[in-house]
């Protein structure tokens, strides 16, 4: 037996039901729908939320959180240990170089954040970085060089 098989047998299956087909059926006359009234006509009822003319609690309770999303920016991040990681032996980290590493995905905002330690001096360029991590390449004797970020929708850019 498999799936495609396995069927409910004709007396378990459950009947459609047949409005309008005359009052024997127990659903003729209003079809089941009672008399007169919105809920009566085709088409009839109300939109979801609906509460009567009562002011609806979608507009009752208070709004937050980020509303404009068109210009959200978000970033991939990335810390210095897996950074020196990823590029030993290197002075200078562009942007292409993380994205041709695997670290962060093409074309995507990029934030350093400051876990782990810096002992050569690096170059890095990201489109943003934390206060920590930038204190921590320039005591190693580093650079930073931020660039602008590009928003989530990819057509508008914020710096």
């Amino acid at each position: 037996m498999q799936l495609h098989d396995l069927f409910p047998f004709p007396e378990e299956r459950k009947t459609r039901r047949r409005v309008g087909r005359g009052s024997g059926s127990g659903l003729g006359c209003t079809a089941g729908k009672g008399h007169k009234g919105q809920n009566a006509r085709s088409g009839g009822g109300v939109r979801p939320g609906f509460e009567g003319g009562q002011m609806p609690l979608q507009r009752r309770l208070p709004k937050h959180g980020f509303k404009n999303a068109r210009f959200k920016v978000t970033y991939n991040v990335i810390n210095l240990d897996v950074l020196v990681n990823a590029f030993e032996g290197r002075n200078s980290i562009s942007l292409d170089d993380i994205y041709a590493r695997g670290l962060a995905p093409l074309g995507t905002s990029v934030k350093i954040l400051s876990r782990g330690e810096v002992t050569v001096p690096l170059s890095v360029e990201a489109h943003r970085f934390s206060r920590a991590a930038v204190e921590k390449i320039r005591q190693a004797g580093g650079s930073v060089t931020e660039l602008e970020a590009t928003v989530e929708g990819g057509d508008l850019d914020i710096s």
